[in-house]
């Protein structure tokens, strides 16, 4: 680690106790990664983390979200989460969007959007988290209709990640957009910062879905997308031991 990080660091972490709050047992990874996400300015990188602190306690006192308060959002068998890393050693979360309606409920919606990260997240984890892991995201928009497009849903899972998860998306990768999906695109796009929209790749050609099934690796992707493995649902995934 540079010294100027090492400083940086060590500043971050007086402003937090000077805000009153603790980064005592969270490592440099957790940390840097909210100084990365705030272009290494200490005092923005501190309010950041001293605001997901907060929303984690509240809306996580768990420090999990269970299946059983999110039972509407699973029913849907929307979500998929790879076995095995990608080639990278990011774990992938797949979402066919043609399985997904606009919830009724967004209390229960931003439920299981944590739930789902956090769930990917830790499917990386060996021995113990580091606080640097970071996940590949699929959106599938093969074969969606006007019905399944949510642009509110899609804002909330990307605020999400900017907010309360820096630094955890290696990349997204968009695959089938519509045309009409594409006026969606640009609003949804409107929200997000400029580190998050380089991280997402819209797949449009044939050079590009290579590029794509190289990057992640035919061992983790699935036989529908140009890979060699089969799709698990994210409930029926489970976290072994050695990643909690």
């Amino acid at each position: 680690m540079e010294q100027n990080q090492k400083l940086a660091l060590a500043q971050m972490r007086k402003s937090v106790q000077d805000l009153g709050f603790s980064t005592e047992i969270y490592g440099d990874h957790t940390l840097m990664r909210f100084l990365i996400a705030r272009s290494m300015d200490t005092e923005k990188a501190s309010k950041m983390f001293v605001q997901w602190q907060k929303w984690r306690d509240s809306f996580v006192p768990l420090n999990h979200i269970p299946d059983s308060e999110i039972e509407d959002e699973l029913s849907s068998e929307k979500v998929y989460l790879q076995e095995g890393l990608s080639k990278t050693g990011n774990p992938v979360m797949i979402i066919k969007a043609n399985k997904h309606f606009a919830s009724k409920d967004q209390l229960q919606f931003k439920k299981f959007v944590v739930h789902l990260l956090d769930k990917t997240i830790a499917s990386s984890f060996r021995g113990k988290e580091i606080g640097d892991e970071k996940l590949i995201g699929i959106l599938d928009l093969k074969q969606i209709s006007y019905k399944n497009v949510d642009a509110r849903g899609l804002i909330t899972g990307f605020q999400f990640l900017q907010a309360y998860y820096p630094e955890r998306l290696a990349k997204c990768y968009l695959l089938h957009m519509p045309w009409f999906f594409v006026s969606v695109w640009r609003l949804v796009s409107r929200f997000l910062e400029k580190a998050t929209l380089e991280k997402i790749v819209i797949v449009t050609n044939e050079d590009e879905r290579r590029e794509f099934v190289q990057h992640i690796g035919e061992e983790s992707l699935p036989e529908e997308y140009g890979g060699r493995a089969k799709l698990v649902l994210l409930q029926d995934f489970v976290l072994t031991s050695s990643d909690d």
